[in-house]
């Protein structure tokens, strides 16, 4: 088998059923549980083969348009089933045909409405036995370096479990040691009582009868005291012995609790806040909420025990200090299971943190232990309110916020649901609206893309028949409230650096005001690939690039910047030196128009992108005429440049670079960037010396078809009038002006038109680049032309 690897993988998949049999104790208990008339274990067991080959896990199930995936999925499993039943014999498959038929239908009647339902509980029943496989595969395997740290912090979680079972197990058996010896004392004490009655009654005798009989009575009663004070110092033991258990039990709680709440579920949400700057998914929390079943399961028996320890008290009160070790234990595994419940009701997916008014958005809020505390039998309501940063910091100190709110939310309120299949418990808010904002005072340079809101998830509910009640509170992640699209960007730069430095417990929303500059590298490069939706991230160059620009130094060494500092105003409050924009409202630019227009190129590196004007030049004096490169330009918003090394028509025999005007998104709409490139011939190879065409052909848009019914077809192309007929390709054929051989003079200009050096031309802009607009004119009335009869315009018909 050393032949490639996707042999043994595929056994390993196909093996999970064969381990899961394997199971023993808790968790074949565990499988086992997950079975039942949703999903029988006989489908599961015949057709292992099939449910482990296939892709469940490519169905998104909060997309109802993968409701067909689904579907296709689930009838193609009843017919796995009826093949199956048909291909039985004998007495026993006679049996085994009638069930596995019955299975079909049943299935099909139970999801044939709802086969995302059907996907769901399949993920859930391959991903816990894979879980569980693992876990028992762990820690029956030594510890060894072939495990790593994620694995060994899960086995430490496991371990600590196993240990509070048998603690809880030990407690559970010492509780009921004491209620027999209790009920043996309370039976001894009665006898003690039926002892001194009958002496009581010796008075009313003969003093000849009360003589015969008294000694033997009071030697009786002496016994049975004797016994009764050393079983009552015995049983204050174990009642001390079994609170001093406890004690160690609740510790070992509390310190398995905080590791699942305080680290890994804070971590979760630290993964859930940096995948909102385009960091990777969060992931599932199957695994959280499987912990935290295990805690509430724990904490209830413990719980349990203490209260059934203290009922054993009332019955026989022996006076000692157990009844104010009692009080506290109570008292701590309240705290215990409030801190929780608590702390695991959470948002699973976050609201849109660019709020817009008036617009439809969407959020889910789960509570993790729902299932085990069987919360689910009278679903809570869940609602939803929005509230200013100054509220939400006087909610975290307990202070009276009642009612207190900054807007209004349309469809505010959801019921709890509970997935049987899953074991969850969620609210999912689908159709909520910000019908309107309330602004507080705002100072100084503060704008209202900088002010920080929150969606506060509250609801009420009760455990263990309304013993305990609980008000559960959460916020969302800081949201910005906008009212027009043009905010979008100055709103995302705020939500950028929150997600980016926040700090895990800090007074709502503080963020610091300014971050190491490697630290925004990492915020912005994590953005631009997730905006880009490329594995091409920003390169040392481009970072070095970007350094210059944020803080108008010329250093080209990234030493120089590990220890600089970029303050929030330099981000986006304060425009870049000679600019009326900020760097982030730069940057910003650079992402929208890649992603829109230009994602294929920067995959394919051809987009050099973050490189200046005098470094263009620098780099392409080196290479042949009709070598260019791509950049954004510096000096405008969401634009990219063309610049080219060419002959200077002023001075024989000299060679200088050349740049186009900056194309925006407004330009690629109307013709993209490859065929732009495409249409200038004396552009021949793309830094540093590959051929255009090599690059760019791919993306060509094909040529118009011929003419119908007498009508041309118009086509613009871009030119360059200076360079219309230098150095063309002779391998392209293009034309270098219209199609159809359309006259060059309304687009004949002075010989310095649209590049670089400036000239006197009213169509340059102040450096000298090219003005598409001014072309577009020109492109314009030669589509007007074209669009005239063949007949007319030509003279006679034309192919």
């Amino acid at each position: 088998m050393k032949k490639g690897t996707a042999a043994p993988q595929r056994v390993l998949k196909m093996a999970v059923w064969i381990q899961a049999q394997q199971l023993q104790g808790d968790a074949l208990h565990q499988m086992q549980s997950l079975y039942g008339q949703h999903f029988p274990i006989e489908v599961r067991h015949y057709l292992s083969q099939w449910i482990e080959g296939q892709l469940w896990d490519v169905i998104d199930l909060e997309n109802p348009q993968e409701e067909f995936k689904a579907k296709r999925l689930l009838d193609s499993l009843i017919q796995e089933l009826q093949n199956k039943a048909e291909h039985q014999v004998g007495e026993d498959g006679f049996l085994l045909k009638i069930k596995l038929g019955h299975y079909a239908s049943q299935l099909k009647s139970t999801y044939d409405r709802c086969p995302l339902e059907l996907v769901r509980c399949i993920k859930h029943i391959l991903y816990t036995e894979q879980r569980l496989v693992r876990e028992a595969t762990n820690s029956s395997s030594p510890v060894g370096g072939m495990m790593d740290s994620m694995s060994q912090k899960y086995q430490q979680i496991n371990q600590a479990f196993e240990e509070l079972r048998l603690m809880t197990q030990d407690t559970e058996n010492e509780l009921r040691k004491l209620q027999h010896n209790q009920e043996y004392f309370i039976i001894q004490y009665q006898e003690s009582l039926r002892i001194q009655a009958q002496l009581t009654s010796l008075s009313t005798l003969p003093p000849a009868d009360r003589q015969l009989r008294e000694p033997a009575l009071l030697s009786k009663r002496a016994t049975v005291e004797a016994w009764l004070t050393r079983e009552a110092n015995t049983l204050q033991k174990y009642r001390l012995d079994l609170a001093e258990k406890h004690q160690k039990t609740l510790q070992l709680l509390r310190k398995q609790q905080t590791i699942i709440l305080d680290d890994e579920l804070i971590q979760w949400k630290r993964r859930q806040q940096l995948a909102g700057n385009g960091g990777p998914p969060e992931g599932g929390l199957d695994i959280l909420q499987s912990w935290c079943e295990k805690l509430a399961e724990t904490i209830w028996q413990n719980r349990q025990q203490i209260r059934r320890a203290e009922h054993l008290r009332q019955q026989l009160p022996i006076p000692g200090p157990i009844e104010e070790l009692l009080n506290e234990l109570n008292s701590t595994i309240t705290d215990i299971i409030s801190a929780l419940v608590t702390s695991t009701f959470i948002i699973e997916k976050q609201p849109p943190q660019v709020l817009k008014t008036q617009t439809k958005f969407a959020a889910t809020v789960r509570l993790l232990v729902g299932g085990k505390l069987n919360v689910h039998m009278n679903p809570p309501q869940v609602k939803a309110t929005i509230i200013s940063e100054q509220q939400a910091k006087a909610l975290l100190k307990n202070e009276n916020t009642r009612n207190d709110s900054s807007g209004e939310i349309l469809n505010n309120n959801c019921v709890m649901e509970y997935h049987q299949t899953t074991g969850t418990l969620s609210a999912h808010f689908r159709n909520m609206s910000l019908k309107r904002i309330k602004r507080s005072d705002r100072r100084g340079a503060e704008s209202v893309t900088e002010e920080k809101f929150t969606i506060l998830f509250e609801s009420q509910f009760s455990v263990g028949g309304n013993e305990l009640v609980f008000q559960v509170k959460t916020l969302s992640l800081p949201v910005v409230v906008i009212v027009h699209g043009s905010q979008d960007n100055n709103a995302t730069a705020t939500v950028l650096w929150d997600n980016a430095f926040a700090e895990p417990g800090r007074v709502p929303f503080l963020v610091p005001d300014k971050v190491l500059w490697p630290q925004l590298c990492d915020a912005i490069n994590m953005k631009y690939k997730a905006e880009v939706q490329s594995n091409r991230g920003l390169s040392e160059e481009n970072l070095v690039f970007l350094a210059q620009k944020a803080f108008s130094i010329s250093s080209n060494n990234p030493d120089d910047y590990r220890n600089m500092t970029m303050t929030w105003s330099q981000f986006n409050r304060e425009s870049l030196p000679g600019r009326n924009f900020t760097f982030w409202q730069w940057f910003d630019g650079v992402m929208e128009l890649t992603k829109k227009h230009l994602k294929p190129h920067w995959n394919d590196g051809a987009i050099l992108g973050f490189v200046n004007k005098q470094q263009a030049q620098d780099m392409l004096m080196s290479k042949p005429n009709g070598t260019f490169l791509l950049r954004f330009s510096d000096s405008e918003i969401g634009g990219i440049t063309i610049a080219w090394v060419a002959e200077n028509p002023n001075k024989a025999g000299e060679r200088m670079v050349w740049n186009l005007m900056p194309y925006t998104t407004k330009d690629f709409s109307i013709r993209s960037l490859a065929d732009r490139i495409s249409d200038l011939n004396h552009l021949l190879f793309l830094y540093p010396d590959r051929p255009k065409d090599e690059v760019f052909s791919k993306y060509y848009t094909p040529p118009l078809s011929k003419a119908v019914d007498g009508y041309v077809k118009p086509q613009i192309k871009q030119v360059v009038p200076e360079f219309a007929t230098a150095n063309p390709d002779p391998a392209s054929g293009n034309q270098t002006y219209m199609d159809h051989g359309a006259s060059p003079a309304p687009v004949s200009h002075p010989h310095t038109y649209g590049i670089y050096p400036p000239m006197s031309d009213s169509m340059l802009d102040t450096d000298g680049d090219f003005d598409l607009d001014d072309t577009m004119d020109v492109a314009r009335h030669v589509e007007e032309l074209l669009r005239r009869p063949v007949e007319s315009q030509w003279g006679g018909p034309q192919s």
